[in-house]
């Protein structure tokens, strides 16, 4: 029997801008698993730092403290969206984070967890799934969120090069 995995990476951080004042970044994380835990063996979704506090915040509501989380890497208020070595710190210390949650049993059964990796749902569109107030299940609003063709590949991408 083949040994269950799951491999995490983020990269390919973006500049959004929301409006001509406020910009933030967002990061790919794309996943690929063979652990009966997961609906979907192969995916990638965008997520922003904001929502990594989310989900750090729902995992230790919902295990109650059992669990020793690991920390996501330090907000800075000096972090630039255009300092390639800041970006990449950010980049490692979120993929730590996703892999370490990933190896651990009692959270891989955790709802918004497979929302965060697997769906587009908004934060608040994954708090409505969970409590049942969404019209639709995880599995479905996992299913749903499968891409026609996955840009997925089998190592991380580069790191960001410094100018």
């Amino acid at each position: 029997m083949e040994k269950e995995f799951v491999s995490v990476w983020v990269r390919d951080p973006r500049i959004r801008k929301e409006d001509y004042w406020h910009a933030y970044m967002d990061y790919e994380i794309c996943i690929h698993t063979n652990s009966l835990a997961f609906n979907r063996k192969s995916s990638c979704v965008r997520r922003r730092f904001s929502e990594f506090v989310w989900l750090r915040q729902k995992l230790q509501e919902n295990t109650l403290l059992l669990v020793n989380l690991p920390q996501l890497p330090p907000k800075n208020p000096f972090f630039s969206l255009n300092n390639a070595q800041q970006i990449n710190t950010r980049m490692t210390g979120l993929q730590q984070f996703l892999q370490t949650v990933v190896e651990n049993p009692v959270l891989l059964s955790d709802s918004c967890l497979h929302l965060f990796l697997q769906s587009q749902l908004s934060v608040e569109q994954m708090e409505a799934c969970v409590e049942g107030r969404g019209g639709v299940s995880v599995a479905q609003a996992i299913h749903s969120s499968a891409p026609a063709r996955l840009r997925f590949a089998t190592a991380p991408q580069e790191d960001l090069k410094e100018d």
